[in-house]
């Protein structure tokens, strides 16, 4: 561990510096949790192409994860950031707003790390505040579809069949494990 957490550093740093390299926007939007750059980059929405927006969610990924593994920090800012800059790359589609699409991505990006959908629905919709009542049906849509795919994509549990207690009888532990 002591080795790997420089080596998980060096990547966090090589991310940020990809993503500072490529586009016109600051490192800073890579190596920190997101909870103070989330409302200025709603807010500077008109200033982000598509193509940054997404190096931005694959370099702000790769840096979260490994974070993750070795670093403190908890998986709710970051995520949030992920799902809104998401949401607004989605937004230059025809027909979503940029603020719906902020708020779904928030919403569903927090259920899919959360795994809890009605505090996935509070944040987003207390962090609009003045858009989120507004926006609550769409953010309750986003959430309950990321929750289900999440739910469906997660391996399910180790299916090895249960063995009888050592003290049962030894009809019962030749039952208990499919034999006779």
């Amino acid at each position: 561990m002591v080795v790997l957490t420089p080596v998980a550093g060096l990547g966090i740093g090589a991310a940020a510096v990809v993503f500072g390299e490529l586009t016109t926007h600051s490192s800073s939007e890579v190596l920190f949790s997101g909870q103070d750059a989330l409302p200025s980059l709603i807010e500077g929405a008109a200033g982000w192409t598509v193509g940054a927006l997404v190096l931005l969610m694959i370099c702000k990924g790769v840096a979260y994860s490994l974070a993750l593994s070795c670093f403190r920090g908890g998986p709710t800012f970051p995520g949030m950031f992920i799902g809104a800059a998401g949401g607004i790359a989605l937004s230059h589609l025809p027909g979503l707003p940029m603020i719906a699409g902020a708020a779904m991505g928030i919403g569903a990006m927090t259920v899919v790390m959360l795994g809890l959908p009605l505090t996935s629905v509070l944040l987003a919709t207390l962090f609009l505040s003045a858009d989120g009542l507004a926006l609550t049906p769409l953010v309750i849509v986003a959430v309950v579809v990321a929750y289900v795919a999440s739910a469906r994509l997660t391996p399910p549990p180790d299916a090895t069949p249960a063995r009888a207690h050592p003290s049962a009888p030894p009809d019962a532990r030749g039952a208990a494990a499919g034999g006779r």
